[in-house]
């Protein structure tokens, strides 16, 4: 049976005169990775965006769990197992890798201005526990060898593993996931892969933009597509091969090679 952990409903955002999302309504199934693709425009970052909580949508509503989370930030999402990776990584490059993922965790003691001074201990407790789960993280995602290794110095790909662990921090139920192989060589790809295959076999869910399509067929079911902000396809990813209106919006060229 159906299981939804994300449901959008007529979800709507206009710059202008233009809607970059015009009445989404669409379900995320609990444990999938769905594949979000369409053509440059079609609204695939601003629907990102507003579902965890940059923008805010003109129209609509967003659940997570049953619950509406319609406009809460980012940092509250995140608290609720929403976590999202982007295109373009951007850590704090004079940090050190380790240092960027100790970061990740919300409302540690030490970021308030009385921690460091009245809680003392408990604020060393706190951070020894979160070192610890940082270096577990990073071992997870193959970074543990460049754990004091200024983040700024690392190569682009693994910024994006990185950008995963940060995310893994929060622990997360459902991840979003902003063209994860875009600018990766292909043996640091085939790492990130894996990775969010043996996450999803756990359980976590995830929601993909890829240009890739050999990506998106592959590793991805159900494929949604957009085009001028609109859903034009839900199914599999065999169905979307053998679908005209998606074929003619998007994929154009013939996928057979």
């Amino acid at each position: 049976m159906a299981d939804p952990i994300l449901v959008t409903q007529g979800l709507c955002r206009s710059f202008g005169n233009f809607k970059a999302v015009d009445d989404v309504s669409l379900a995320v199934q609990r444990g999938s990775m769905t594949g979000l693709i369409g053509p440059n425009g079609a609204g695939k970052s601003t629907l990102f965006n507003l579902l965890t909580g940059a923008l805010k949508p003109d129209v609509g509503a967003v659940q997570l769990d049953g619950q509406d989370i319609t406009g809460l930030s980012p940092n509250k999402l995140f608290a609720r197992g929403l976590g999202r990776t982007f295109q373009i990584p951007r850590p704090f490059a004079r940090m050190s890798v380790l240092e960027n993922v100790m970061l990740a965790p919300m409302g540690q003691v030490g970021e308030t201005i009385t921690g460091p001074f009245l809680f003392r201990s408990r604020m060393q407790t706190e951070e020894g526990r979160i070192r610890d789960k940082a270096l577990e993280v990073l071992d997870f995602v193959t970074l543990g060898a460049l754990a004091d290794h200024p983040a700024g110095q690392i190569s682009g790909g693994q910024m994006k593993l990185l950008e995963l662990a940060r995310v893994l921090m929060g622990d997360p139920q459902l991840i979003l996931l902003d063209e994860p192989a875009a600018g990766v060589n292909p043996v640091l790809t085939a790492t990130l892969i894996g990775k969010i295959a043996e996450l999803n076999r756990q359980g976590t869910t995830f929601v993909i933009i890829e240009h890739d399509m050999d990506f998106v067929m592959q590793h991805c079911d159900p494929v949604i597509a957009l085009a001028e902000g609109r859903v034009i396809f839900e199914g599999t990813s065999a169905q979307a091969l053998a679908n005209p209106t998606l074929l003619d919006a998007y994929l154009g060229a013939p996928m057979d090679g």
